[in-house]
């Protein structure tokens, strides 16, 4: 918002709306209340002493509502162009005139936002950056200043570009830099402490392997490898309220009644999509060389982590591969992420969230990517860089997808041979 603010030359206020469930902290109090004041939105007018600031409203996903009101509905009046010419606040009892005000409103998660606000929104999606991105963010912003912060100065300690690399890819997992800045923040204070206690000797440079001797263990490892090695597992992707995330689906087979048992705080169209997936592999079990004895026992589908809430129809594909994966003994290659919807007839339905899933894929250190054919699209928003780095296999039916994401059979192998 600042940075806004300053490229247009115009003030910057900010108001923060985390938590706000009374309307009159928009619209202000009438003057009969004892303690009655102006609302939020004047006095920030007030505080910028001009009538075209740049106004942030932070955190607008987080507004409550209680007896005392909707501050989101009167927020509709203030975010409408039409009507905000005339936004009257009780206190005032005056004709405020607001259009020429620069709205921008921040939220983490837009599906909370009521639809007649979010309605009156042009909505901008900020996506994760990539590793390159997060490590140029910490060696010219994030590193200055968290050495200020811990009482260093950059000739004391200096941190090499794979030292950094090394923070980004093992003890950081997220959409943004926040982790990234404390756990710099903590490689620091390590370094500060050595060096008053005679430890160290200024100036440190610290590189890629010191970083574990000041920041302990690797918290995120790429697991793909290790868990994608046993037939039965796939590797989906998601997008949660953070970015993009990689989720693997495990299934199992075991002796009982033909069914299928679901786990892992699955959503309706999850649990749908799974039995779509099972459905669509016993009804063509015979095109993936699949003996149709085999189906006649229980199946059992577990997406970890157990703790996190998932919904969504877009691992389907995953599901179906897992399944698949599961009888006929073939596990699915370490390098490749799926997502994508699946119906009854085979085909793979385009999904949201691309970008997000791509960068997560990206981050997780997944090289190959499966994709419903009209996502193909979707693909200009990936950064450049990313788009360079994978391949991308743009499929419209699931046993396309089966085929690319499998590892091959031993024996096919032998008599292509």
């Amino acid at each position: 918002g600042e940075s806004v603010a300053r490229a247009l030359g115009r003030k910057f206020v900010r108001v923060s709306l985390g938590g706000i469930h009374d309307e009159a902290e928009i619209r202000g109090h009438r003057r009969t209340y004892i303690g009655a004041l102006p609302g939020r939105i004047v006095r920030a007018l007030k505080e910028a002493g001009t009538k075209n600031p740049v106004f942030m409203l932070d955190e607008i996903d987080k507004v409550g509502s209680d007896w005392r009101g909707d501050p989101s509905s009167a927020l509709l009046e203030v975010l409408d162009p039409a009507q905000n010419n005339s936004f009257r606040d009780h206190y005032l009892e005056v004709d405020l005139d607001l259009s020429e005000v620069l709205f921008i409103c921040t939220a983490n998660v837009a599906e909370t936002i009521p639809g007649p606000l979010l309605d009156r929104m042009e909505l901008i999606r900020l996506d994760g950056y990539t590793e390159e991105e997060k490590v140029a963010i910490a060696r010219d912003h994030l590193l200055d200043r968290q050495l200020e912060r811990n009482g260093l100065r950059s000739e004391e300690v200096e941190l090499s570009e794979d030292a950094l690399r090394g923070v980004v890819a093992d003890y950081t997992r997220e959409a943004g830099v926040r982790n990234l800045e404390r756990e710099l923040g903590k490689l620091l204070r390590k370094a500060a402490t050595r060096m008053a206690a005679h430890e160290l000797e200024a100036p440190v440079t610290i590189d890629a392997p010191d970083v574990r001797t000041f920041l302990g263990r690797p918290k995120f490892f790429f697991e793909a490898a290790d868990r994608t090695s046993t037939p039965g597992v796939a590797t989906g992707l998601a997008v949660t309220g953070f970015g993009g995330d990689v989720l693997f689906i495990e299934a199992s087979q075991m002796e009982g009644e033909p069914g299928l048992t679901l786990t892992g705080q699955l959503g309706d169209v999850m649990k749908e999509s799974a039995q779509i997936a099972l459905s669509y592999v016993r009804a063509h079990a015979s095109e993936f060389g699949i003996d149709p004895e085999t189906l006649s026992g229980r199946f059992h589908v577990h997406v970890p982590a157990g703790a996190v809430p998932k919904d969504g129809p877009s691992a389907g594909l995953a599901m179906v591969t897992a399944l698949v994966s599961l009888l006929t003994g073939r596990a699915m290659r370490s390098t490749v992420g799926m997502t994508g919807e699946v119906t009854l007839q085979g085909r793979a339905l385009p999904i949201g969230g691309v970008k997000q899933k791509v960068l997560a894929a990206h981050r997780a250190g997944l090289r190959e990517v499966v994709l419903p054919k009209r996502n193909e699209g979707d693909l200009e928003d990936v950064p450049e860089g990313v788009r360079h780095e994978m391949t991308f296999k743009l499929v419209e039916d699931v046993q396309e997808a089966v085929a690319f994401a499998l590892e091959h059979d031993t024996e096919d192998q032998m008599q292509a041979a």
